[in-house]
């Protein structure tokens, strides 16, 4: 089969200096059938409006007649608005007042949702470490049902599709593996709550180490014994997530640096991971760059799932802060160019995930 493809909006140009209607275009002459709406763009494009950027989830008649605006602008190019993002630090908040007040916050996406015509919202594990969050799994789950409760409630209101919620493990966060936030997701039990595969993210935790001495940019000295710990990963998940319960995929590679002078941040609040994270993801088969993950691999074992929904790009670069009117297209042909060639080689990827068809022990 051959998935829809997509792009997130930040992967095209930052805000700062590339206008988001410009990078939306060039996502349409790429052939992008999806657009994945980061946070920071739709409050760029407020502010292009000359409304307030910070008040973005202000459900006002100005700031959803925007909302309107974009979700009409992307379909008249061809394409439809695949989700927002991101959601971050909601779940595992212990304080009672202080987790209502957030739940609440992401309810407030719901209005532009509509407005955007798009019925996913995601968000990512959280990062936060201090004692007024817990990673506790009852208590994860207990907060992933309801919002995937407040978010059925909206649509029974307002007579609309239901909206869903998607959850994503960051690779520095406290549940940073896809096993961790789907145990969450199983636990909530909810049919509009669901899960969201990153192979960024799945693979930075499950294959690479870029600060590792040797320079090879994994945890484990041979290609051989990286790949076996990676397919024995995805086996899993092929064995025990049902398709429909992935909501979106995400595909990234990442390059690989030189331990020598890529080190890892001093400061202690920074992440491990997030310098690599912000500044190094590539588009897939940009090897000629530093790309080395095995992107496909992830991408086929989500496939044998039975995921059938876009493959989208979410690549963050140094390459996309900097000016220039031809970055949105450059970032754009790069990715469908990567993304094309993906979609090529999965039919080659062998079923590892099939027992004992590649090794014999699960």
């Amino acid at each position: 089969m051959s998935p829809p493809l997509g792009i997130a909006t930040l992967s095209l140009g930052n805000a700062r200096y590339h206008r988001l209607k410009p990078r939306i275009e060039a996502a349409a002459r790429a052939g992008y059938q999806w657009i994945d709406l980061f946070d920071e763009c739709w409050a760029a494009y407020l502010e292009e409006h000359g409304l307030a950027g910070d008040q973005l989830w202000e459900a006002t008649e100005e700031n959803l007649g925007v909302a309107r605006q974009l979700g009409d602008l992307v379909k008249s190019l061809g394409m439809r608005i695949a989700c927002t993002q991101p959601l971050r630090a909601i779940e595992g908040i212990k304080d009672p007042a202080e987790r209502r007040a957030t739940l609440d916050r992401v309810a407030k996406r719901f209005p532009f949702m509509r407005a955007f015509d798009t019925d996913l919202v995601f968000m990512c594990a959280n990062v936060r470490t201090d004692a007024g969050v817990t990673a506790d799994l009852q208590t994860v789950a207990r907060d992933l049902a309801e919002l995937g409760d407040m978010a059925r409630a909206y649509s029974d209101a307002d007579g609309g599709p239901l909206l869903r919620i998607g959850y994503e493990g960051l690779s520095w966060a406290r549940r940073n593996t896809w096993a961790s936030t789907w145990e969450a997701v199983r636990m909530a039990n909810r049919p509009n709550v669901g899960l969201i595969v990153d192979a960024f993210n799945v693979l930075a935790v499950e294959f690479a180490n870029p600060y590792h001495p040797d320079g090879h940019g994994r945890i484990y000295a041979t290609l051989e014994e990286s790949l076996d710990v990676l397919r024995a990963s995805l086996t899993a998940l092929v064995a025990t997530v049902p398709g429909d319960r992935i909501f979106f995929f995400q595909v990234a590679d990442a390059e690989r640096v030189d331990p020598r002078t890529f080190r890892p941040p001093t400061d202690p609040t920074v992440p491990r991971l997030l310098p690599w994270s912000r500044g190094h993801r590539l588009f897939p088969y940009e090897s000629h760059l530093g790309g080395y993950m095995p992107v496909e691999l992830v991408a086929a074992a989500v496939l044998a799932t039975g995921y059938r929904g876009p493959f989208s790009l979410e690549v963050f670069n140094n390459s996309l802060n900097v000016p220039g009117e031809d970055v949105p297209t450059t970032h754009a042909q790069r990715g469908i160019a990567g993304l094309r060639k993906l979609v090529e080689e999965i039919p080659k990827v062998p079923s590892f995930w099939e027992r004992g068809k590649m090794f014999g022990r699960l």
